[in-house]
C-alpha cells in the first residue's frame, strides 16, 4: 500500500492508499490545503483539529453548492429534451418543405448535351418525313 506525505495548512501528514489512487489523493489533499491556508491567513494560530474541520466544512459546503447547480442544469437537459422530442416532426416537415435540390454541374451540362442532340434528332426526323413542298 503506498504511503504519501502530504501538507495542509503548513502542516505535514502521512497518509495510506490503495494502489493507483496516488493521483487522486494529493488533488485532494491539494484542495483541503487551499482551504486550510485561507483560513491560515485569517486566524494566527488554530488547532489542527479545528482547520481540518473547517476546511472540510467549507469543501463539503462548495461540495454540496455544484450538486444543486447540477440538478438544476439535468432538470434543464431533461426538459429541452422533452421538447425536442416533442416539436421534432415538426421541425422535419419544415425542413422536408424549405429542402433545396442542389444540381451538380456536370449533371446540368450531360443534359443540355442529351437535350441538343434530341433536338437535332428531331429537326433531322421532321426534315426527312415532311412533304416535299414545291
Amino acid at each position: 500500500m503506498p504511503n504519501l506525505s502530504i501538507k495542509i495548512g503548513g502542516r505535514s501528514f502521512s497518509l495510506s492508499c490503495q494502489p493507483g489512487e496516488e493521483a487522486f489523493l494529493e488533488m485532494a489533499a491539494s484542495m483541503l490545503n487551499i482551504e486550510a491556508m485561507s483560513l491560515a491567513d485569517q486566524s494566527e494560530r488554530m488547532p489542527e483539529s479545528q482547520m481540518l474541520l473547517m476546511s472540510g466544512l467549507l469543501l463539503a459546503d462548495r461540495t454540496v453548492s455544484l450538486e444543486e447547480k447540477l440538478k438544476v442544469a439535468e432538470k434543464k437537459i431533461t426538459d429541452l429534451e422533452a421538447v425536442s422530442i416533442s416539436v421534432t416532426p415538426e421541425i422535419s416537415n419544415i425542413v422536408q418543405k424549405t429542402e433545396v435540390q442542389v444540381v451538380p454541374p456536370a449533371l446540368l451540362e450531360s443534359l443540355a448535351e442529351l437535350s441538343a442532340r434530341a433536338e437535332s434528332a428531331a429537326d433531322s426526323l421532321e426534315e426527312k418525313t415532311a412533304p416535299n413542298s414545291i
